[in-house]
């Protein structure tokens, strides 16, 4: 709908789309240029109150006017508003979508244009560390819930010419805004436009959990793929080094983490805190951290293996002390695996001030009631601790929920079936990490398929900063690029 010279007809019009006289939010205005009527429209709380007492100062002060009348609007907005950027539209479509974002909207009657003023502001908490990215050393900041802080956060650290942030608007109620952030010398052309084609072709009412919301619209999966497939950061720093290295981020406005495009199974081992470390200690402790992944997926299952169905070789290699019935064992394992995933729930869901001692007395207390009424075994505990400490030095929280949705079908098929059990959901185990579908199409198991030795060695061991620099876009391939499997990743 085109806004209407006649300032009357376009009132009437925005009280037939905005709940004007019913919502208390809206400010409304009739003001006086001279002589001329003009109408204000804003949201209270989105608006600058300082920066529009200004404006308004200056629009009706007979001092600044020439004569009675505007006669210009386009000179008359250069002349008079100097505090905030301004933009004009002949839409009542783009009008309310812009106020309901958060600018305010002057009407000047005479004229079929109305002047967009960008003074808004947006409620907030302060920027603070991200408790799920915690680093001993290095900076303390992450993102918040404005988008605009978010791309300020980038972009001080980032200074390059070629840093662009580019706006959509998701969701036909929540007009959520999402900016797609890349630097123009090493993205890759296609993924980027496949990005920007999909979140407009996105039919959606709005983005009820923010950033996780558009990651199950970009990317729909299947049941039998728990792993994640899309990576999420908190800090600026991280996110800023993937930005270097070729990738694309997607900031969601009201949402505190960024999207990292393309994904592979080996970003969700990396942390922040290797590069705070020196480049031996940073090893070690990446190795530690890939040696978790096997021991957290494995340790029960082959436990449960040995247990309950190779008894003779459990007890000579002291993994049991007394000999106990398959099915018992199965049903400890099974029961030390529920306790541990309740108490991990119910200290993570319990207030800061309790989580500590919760967990304390649940190891304790309970541990000890249950091997005393026979509901589980010294061993299972021990094996099961194993476990979880494995699972919790894990940097990413979804890829070892995804870890741990493997381990449940590896003991269940196991304490089923025995040896063949074990075998063939491992083997489904790794089908279904195989087949974990990436935005893209690149390979989710990169650089082990396509196999790129360099880049491989860079994900395993912590490289001095100097020979660390991101100066090239890596080869990734993609796994849907045709007979050759190959994607040559092209340069803008």
């Amino acid at each position: 709908m085109d806004i209407s010279p006649v300032l009357e007809e376009n009132l009437s019009s925005l009280q037939q789309i905005l709940p004007l006289a019913k919502s208390f939010d809206f400010m409304t205005r009739r003001l006086k240029l001279g002589d001329t009527d003009a109408f204000f429209l804003g949201v209270n709380g989105f608006c600058k109150t300082e920066i529009l007492q200004q404006i308004f100062s200056d629009l009706q002060n007979p001092l600044y006017m020439k004569d009675n009348r505007v006669e210009d609007i386009g000179r008359y907005v250069n002349a008079k508003i100097g505090y905030a950027q301004t933009s004009l539209t002949n839409s009542l479509d783009t009008l309310v979508n812009g106020v309901l974002s958060g600018p305010a909207a002057l009407l000047i009657d005479g004229f079929a244009q109305a002047v967009l003023i960008d003074v808004r502001t947006y409620p907030g908490r302060s920027m603070s560390e991200p408790d799920l990215e915690k680093v001993t050393k290095g900076s303390r900041d992450g993102f918040v819930e404005t988008l605009l802080l978010n791309a300020n956060l980038i972009r001080r650290r980032i200074r390059s010419p070629h840093l662009c942030f580019a706006m959509h608007a998701v969701g036909t109620h929540s007009r959520t805004d999402v900016a797609i952030a890349y630097l123009e010398d090493s993205v890759n052309v296609e993924l980027l436009d496949k990005l920007s084609h999909t979140l407009d072709a996105l039919q959606v009412t709005s983005l009820t959990v923010g950033e996780k919301s558009l990651e199950e619209l970009l990317l729909p999966k299947r049941w039998w793929n728990p792993l994640p497939s899309i990576q999420t950061t908190e800090r600026p720093d991280v996110a800023c080094s993937y930005l270097l290295e070729g990738h694309i981020l997607v900031l969601v406005d009201n949402s505190p983490q960024a999207l990292i495009f393309p994904g592979t199974i080996f970003q969700f081992t990396q942390s922040p805190e290797d590069y705070y470390n020196s480049p031996a200690v940073g090893t070690y402790f990446r190795l530690v951290r890939f040696l978790c992944i096997p021991v957290s997926l494995l340790l029960m299952p082959l436990f449960l293996l040995c247990a309950a169905f190779h008894t003779d070789l459990a007890l000579s290699v002291g993994i049991l002390s007394e000999r106990i019935s398959p099915h018992r064992v199965f049903f400890y394992v099974i029961a030390v695996e529920f306790l541990l995933d309740l108490f991990k729930y119910s200290s993570s869901l319990s207030s800061g001030k309790f989580s500590g001692s919760l967990s304390l007395i649940s190891g304790l207390i309970i541990g000890d009631i249950a091997v005393s009424l026979h509901w589980a075994s010294v061993e299972v505990l021990f094996y099961a601790a194993v476990t979880l400490l494995s699972s919790l030095s894990i940097s990413g929280t979804e890829f070892a929920d995804g870890i741990r949705v493997y381990r449940i079908l590896l003991i269940a098929a196991t304490g089923f079936w025995g040896l063949p059990g074990f075998l063939i959901s491992l083997a489904l185990v790794l089908l279904s990490v195989a087949t974990t579908p990436t935005f893209g199409g690149f390979s989710y198991l990169w650089p082990l398929f396509p196999f790129n030795q360099k880049a491989l060695g860079r994900l395993l061991f912590r490289s001095p900063t100097p020979r660390a620099q991101p100066t090239k876009v890596w080869n990734r391939g993609r796994i849907d690029a045709g007979p050759s499997g190959g994607h040559r990743s092209r340069r803008r």
